[in-house]
């Protein structure tokens, strides 16, 4: 009996180990270590202003950088950094009246939101102190530098004026708090 020429019996064909040849247009790119994205850690405070009468919140309007018209505002609460030596508390009084021109105090803590983004290069880890605050004073002054328009908005209007998620989420849990 013979065995079959695959069986690997006397008769059979050694496999030839073969390396292909690649030209140079097919060889796969270098994969070089791209750098990671410097991390930084950022934290503010601010929150929702309740008008004296409790029935209008006040909200800042920046102009969408995405919308090519320049005139699409994008809603959200005033908020701002921490300097050194400031706690949440005073942060957030401060920017407050920074970014509106309007006076207040905290009534109570609304919770804390926090969220990545990148910006310049750079990885941001940002967190931000959120307080409920009621108006004592002062009068509507968006701050030039950084800040479009300042408006009050009814209570009920304030969850679906808001631009970003988190803080949606943050002011419909705490509705039971705006009444």
């Amino acid at each position: 009996m013979t065995p079959a020429p695959s069986a690997g019996g006397e008769g059979s064909k050694k496999k030839r180990n073969r390396r292909r040849s690649r030209s140079k247009s097919s060889k796969r790119p270098s994969l070089k270590k791209q750098p990671y994205a410097k991390r930084v850690d950022e934290i503010s405070a601010g929150g929702l202003v309740i008008d004296s009468s409790g029935t209008k919140g006040l909200l800042i309007g920046r102009i969408d950088a995405k919308d090519p018209t320049r005139e699409k505002l994008l809603w959200s609460l005033p908020k701002g950094h921490i300097e050194e030596g400031e706690s949440p508390e005073q942060a957030a009084v401060r920017e407050v009246q920074e970014e509106t021109g309007i006076k207040s105090e905290i009534n109570k803590s609304l919770g804390v939101i926090d969220f990545w983004f990148m910006a310049g290069g750079k990885r941001i880890h940002k967190t931000v102190h959120h307080f409920l605050f009621k108006e004592k004073g002062g009068r509507i002054a968006p701050q030039v530098s950084e800040v479009d328009d300042v408006q009050w908005f009814p209570l009920n209007e304030i969850v679906e004026r808001l631009a970003y998620p988190d803080e949606k989420k943050l002011i419909a849990r705490s509705k039971e708090l705006l009444q």
